[in-house]
């Protein structure tokens, strides 16, 4: 063990312990900036593929045909669709909130996604080369900071949010077009 893993170790409680004689292993809170990729369930979707046209559009939903990769991120599998496959383009509320934050907009979801299960600190794939809007909220559902970012600093931005204990979730979107992608949480 180092000098320094002898000193200073965090344990999996999130307590920074001080191995000194003059601390005399003092416990010191530490904000834990871990987090986790939450996906949207596909059973509340599955019912739109077995739709036809017409009740799909009176739903306010649409079916595609992937025609370009990336270009339709799904928010189930949180993968980019590939070419050739289909999937539907539906609204979707995605910040379900009483809060003025309160918000819908439109989803593409595979028809054969699996609810996707990250890992704790993985980042999927498909927001490593986009454009990103991350949103920081608090308890009561009020936006309390924002930013842009390219895929490849988001790790980095997440942890940055989450170092504040006034932040208790993220939300994430497309830049450009202002898509909903997923919700980000501590873990």
């Amino acid at each position: 063990m180092s000098e320094f893993d002898r000193k200073f170790r965090i344990e999996t409680t999130g307590k920074l312990h001080l191995d000194c004689a003059q601390f005399s292993d003092t416990e010191i809170p530490v904000m834990r900036s871990d987090f986790q990729f939450v996906a949207l369930p596909s059973e509340n979707f599955s019912h739109l593929f077995s739709m036809n046209d017409a009740e799909l559009e009176s739903r306010g939903a649409k079916r595609m045909i992937v025609d370009s990769q990336p270009g339709y991120p799904c928010r189930v599998s949180l993968e980019d669709a590939p070419v050739g496959e289909r999937v539907i383009l539906t609204a979707f509320r995605h910040h379900d909130v009483i809060s003025p934050y309160q918000s819908a907009g439109p989803i593409f979801v595979r028809e054969k996604a699996q609810t996707a299960k990250p890992d704790i600190n993985e980042i999927p794939i498909m927001f490593h080369h986009r454009l990103l809007s991350v949103r920081a909220y608090d308890t009561a559902a009020t936006m309390k900071n924002a930013r842009v970012v390219e895929g490849r600093v988001l790790e980095e931005t997440i942890r940055d949010f989450f170092a504040k204990d006034s932040i208790s979730y993220l939300q994430i979107h497309n830049a450009g077009p202002g898509c909903f992608n997923c919700t980000v949480q501590r873990a």
